[in-house]
């Protein structure tokens, strides 16, 4: 779960109009939730990572509270009868900014923090990929760490063309784990995902499209239309056909397990590190890191 690199330049507020009136009956279980703002529309459930609660509040930024129900929320939606589609998407200038570095600076200082996280960090691949009611995703502006797990393994991830994707865990000094090697060597092949993960490299919608690692990308001003079309095709069809087709086509990322497991585990044995408090520091001080 990353902090976000330096933005070379800001995207615009997200604006645009979800297309009815949302309903703001929840189920007890889903009304618990207080990071992530959660909507009805009919049978779709909007799942918002708010900006409001972080630090310069344009950014949805992965907090202890919010990357907590990340990881949760999906086994809500999956036992939720009410529930069909859920469209994820971020409030603000961007889809997530990554983790919060009070909470990356807990992780790399106490064990008890960092093993916690890693729970989370599990949860939220594998709580996402079992999640039996399909999942699209709407992603602009930045879209890093823990939010971009759910963004890219969405069943269908939907970018705008000038979204900023970026998975910054070299960067701070670990290793990439998330969701990184689970799915990026699937959707974009071993070539491509070497050289993004890596070299800390950011790609655009635009070119995430290209290259496969997302399934479509859009003028940002038809993002979210674009995506609660997608959900609301899918509301319609049949359940058990497109809920047996996700479980079967998901076997391909659960053969990816062990891979995940291990990249995973070495991330958060980088956290015990040298390397991500150099990592740290240069981010707070918007400076490239100097690593030994």
């Amino acid at each position: 779960m990353p902090a976000e690199p330096p933005l070379a330049t800001e995207a615009a507020p997200m604006t645009a109009e979800t297309p009815e009136t949302p309903d703001t009956t929840l189920s007890p279980r889903l009304a618990r939730y207080a990071s992530l703002t959660l909507r009805r529309h009919g049978p779709v459930l909007e799942v918002i990572m708010g900006a409001a609660q972080s630090a310069n509040q344009k950014l949805a930024t992965a907090d202890a509270g919010m990357h907590r129900e990340l990881a949760e929320i999906w086994r809500d939606i999956s036992a939720d009868p009410d529930i069909r589609v859920a469209v994820i998407r971020g409030e603000g200038r961007g889809f997530s900014a990554g983790g919060d570095l009070s909470l990356v600076e807990d992780m790399a200082n106490d064990f008890a923090t960092r093993t916690r996280v890693w729970h989370e960090a599990r949860d939220l691949v594998y709580n996402v990929i079992n999640c039996d009611k399909p999942i699209v995703s709407a992603m602009h502006g930045p879209a890093v760490g823990a939010g971009l797990v759910a963004g890219l393994l969405a069943d269908i991830s939907i970018a705008a063309k000038t979204a900023r994707i970026v998975d910054g865990h070299t960067r701070l000094g670990v290793a990439a784990g998330d969701h990184a090697a689970i799915v990026w060597p699937l959707l974009c092949g071993m070539a491509k995902a070497k050289y993004y993960l890596m070299l800390c490299e950011s790609l655009s919608g635009e070119e995430a499209e290209r290259i496969g690692l997302v399934s479509l990308a859009v003028d940002e001003d038809q993002l979210v239309a674009k995506a609660f079309e997608v959900a609301n095709r899918l509301a319609a069809g049949s359940q058990t056909a497109i809920r047996w087709t996700k479980y079967a086509l998901n076997n391909w990322l659960r053969m990816a397990g062990p891979a995940f497991d291990t990249s995973l585990a070495l991330e958060f044995m980088g956290f015990g590190g040298p390397d991500v408090h150099e990592g740290m520091a240069s981010l707070r001080q918007k400076r490239p890191p100097e690593f030994q």
